[in-house]
C-alpha cells in the first residue's frame, strides 16, 4: 500500500489507524505529499514538576527530591499571566544547544516573533516563538523533558 498515494481509501485508513490508537494526530510526508489526520482531542496531560529557578545548575535539579504536586485548583489559582503551551510532543529545550545560554530566563523581556524555546520531535527541532510581549514568570518545565500537545510550557506576563 502506497499511503502517500492521496486516495479516499489511504486518508480513511490513516484515520483508522488514528482512531483505534487513539491519537490526537498522525502526519505522513514524502517529497510534496503531506497527509495529517486528525483524531479526537486528548485529555490534559497531569501536570509536571515546576522548573528549576535559573542559576541552580541542572545535575543539582536532578538530584533534588521529587515535591508533591499542588491540586489542580491551587495550580490554576496560582497561574497568572499568559501561557504558552507547546505546539507539538516532543522534548523540550530552553538553549539551541547544551553548551548555549538558554533563549529566556525567568524575568527576561520578550517580543511577539522572539524564539523562546525549541521542541524536538522525531528528531525535527521546532523553534517556538512568542506570540505576545511580556516578561517571562514562569517556566514550567525543565530542560530535556518530555512535553505533551497543548501543555504549559511557560507564563509570560
Amino acid at each position: 500500500m502506497d499511503m502517500l498515494n492521496p486516495t479516499l481509501e489511504n486518508i480513511e485508513k490513516l484515520a483508522k489507524i488514528v482512531k483505534d490508537n487513539e491519537l490526537s494526530e498522525v502526519s505522513v510526508k514524502c517529497g510534496d505529499v503531506e497527509i495529517s489526520v486528525k483524531g479526537k482531542k486528548c485529555p490534559p496531560p497531569a501536570p509536571m514538576p515546576m522548573a528549576v529557578p535559573a542559576g541552580i545548575p541542572a545535575v543539582a535539579a536532578a538530584a533534588a527530591p521529587a515535591q508533591a504536586q499542588p491540586s489542580a485548583e491551587a495550580q490554576s489559582a496560582k497561574v497568572s499571566g499568559k501561557q504558552v503551551k507547546a505546539p507539538i510532543v516532543g522534548t523540550f529545550y530552553a538553549a539551541p544547544s547544551p553548551d548555549s545560554a538558554p533563549f529566556v530566563s525567568v524575568g527576561d523581556k520578550v517580543k511577539k516573533g522572539d524564539v523562546i524555546f525549541i521542541i524536538e520531535s522525531m528528531k525535527v527541532m521546532s523553534e517556538v516563538q512568542s506570540e505576545f510581549d511580556g516578561v517571562v514568570k514562569e517556566i514550567c518545565v525543565n530542560s530535556g523533558e518530555a512535553v505533551e500537545y497543548d501543555q504549559t510550557v511557560m507564563i509570560i506576563d
